[in-house]
């Protein structure tokens, strides 16, 4: 079982849903940068549960820095975080011992791991996961703004619920806001609806998926490779490690299958002294590797499995059908928390991509 990501900065995480503690450790990180724990935690509220809109399991969420920053600062050797879990409910799952959710991972670990897995509340293969990834996203978050460039996701519908879009005359505005909203949506009025269709689904036992955009400003062109590690391949690659992403495009995606070649390509022209493209169907990147333009692209998040309206399905320990209805703390809307792990596992890929180009001393700094 491999759970390691990256190249020039790796990310490993490790733990389950109901285990003493969660973490992840960063190795291969220049030494030197700065670390703001307040910005880490409010990284992290983003993803904290809330309200009827999440899980009632409500977590604290304080990532420990076992070792790698000290006195605010980067030391350049490996970063240990942990976070341990304190609202853990084992007894919910005693009844779905060997039983196969819909839309869960349970079948197939059972088959890879021969029932050695911890299956508690989904295990290592849990949304809880994401804890560390968001911690960890937080300190590549802060590196990546030493550089000028910044990240931010919006949900840009439930449900068939539209938010507004990006706007590049606003955007500093736009992305700094979501930055610091637990509900990352652009639109107050959409949020609203967005929110009473979540609403809804949890008082119909059931859930709703979405659809997250994101974008990144400020990268230089000539950051990615072509072919097997091109920007998109990487990009991809991090997304899918975010449970319930079922689908991702860049740029104008798959609505370039409707259009004509006159359409679909973005025109270059001078602006202020550099080169600039008219439109961004491509997303930023054009032969793997970004233009200068914004990287854009969108993942489909799908519902959340777990629901409590009945659902057929069979055990695997007595290879018979049965049905079930899910109860426990579970979100019915998955969209909303994944918004700062989007972020996380962006900013993840972009610092591993520069430092590729650049190497580690693109973000190192000296000490006076």
């Amino acid at each position: 079982m491999k759970n390691t990501i990256g190249s020039s900065i790796t990310l490993t995480l490790f733990g389950e849903s109901h285990a003493d503690s969660i973490g992840a450790v960063i190795d291969g990180m220049p030494a030197g940068i700065p670390i703001d724990m307040q910005a880490v935690q409010m990284m992290m509220d983003r993803r904290r549960a809330q309200g009827t809109l999440s899980t009632a399991r409500h977590e604290e969420d304080l990532p420990h820095f076992l070792c790698g920053v000290r006195n605010g600062y980067t030391e350049g050797t490996p970063i240990a975080i942990v976070i341990d879990n304190k609202d853990v409910h084992r007894s919910d799952y005693d009844e779905l011992k060997g039983i196969a959710r819909p839309g869960h991972a349970d079948y197939a670990a059972q088959m890879k791991y021969e029932g050695w897995q911890d299956a508690s509340g989904g295990g290592h293969f849990s949304g809880r996961l994401t804890a560390p990834l968001t911690a960890a996203g937080a300190i590549f978050m802060q590196m990546l703004r030493t550089k000028g460039i910044r990240v931010a996701t919006h949900i840009q519908s439930i449900h068939g619920i539209n938010d507004d879009c990006f706007e590049m005359d606003i955007i500093e505005s736009q992305m700094d806001a979501l930055n610091q909203s637990s509900f990352a949506a652009i639109s107050s009025a959409s949020a609203e609806c967005m929110k009473q269709e979540i609403e809804n689904a949890r008082m119909h036992q059931d859930s709703v998926g979405g659809v997250l955009e994101t974008i990144a400003v400020g990268l230089m062109p000539g950051i990615g490779e072509p072919a097997f590690d091109s920007l998109e391949s990487e990009l991809a690659h991090a997304m899918f490690s975010i449970p319930a992403v079922k689908g991702i495009e860049f740029g104008s995606g798959f609505h370039l299958a409707d259009m004509k070649g006159s359409e679909a390509n973005d025109p270059f022209r001078m602006n202020d002294g550099k080169i600039a493209s008219k439109t961004n169907n491509s997303g930023g990147i054009n032969g793997g590797i970004s233009n200068g333009m914004p990287i854009v692209f969108r993942t489909a998040i799908k519902p959340t499995p777990s629901i409590g309206l009945p659902q057929k399905t069979v055990s695997f320990e007595t290879n018979s059908n049965t049905d079930i209805s899910i109860h426990g703390r579970h979100d019915p809307c998955i969209a909303v928390r994944a918004a700062a792990v989007q972020d996380s596992m962006t900013a993840f890929v972009l610092c591993d991509l520069l430092m590729q180009r650049f190497g580690t001393i693109f973000f190192q700094r000296k000490k006076s």
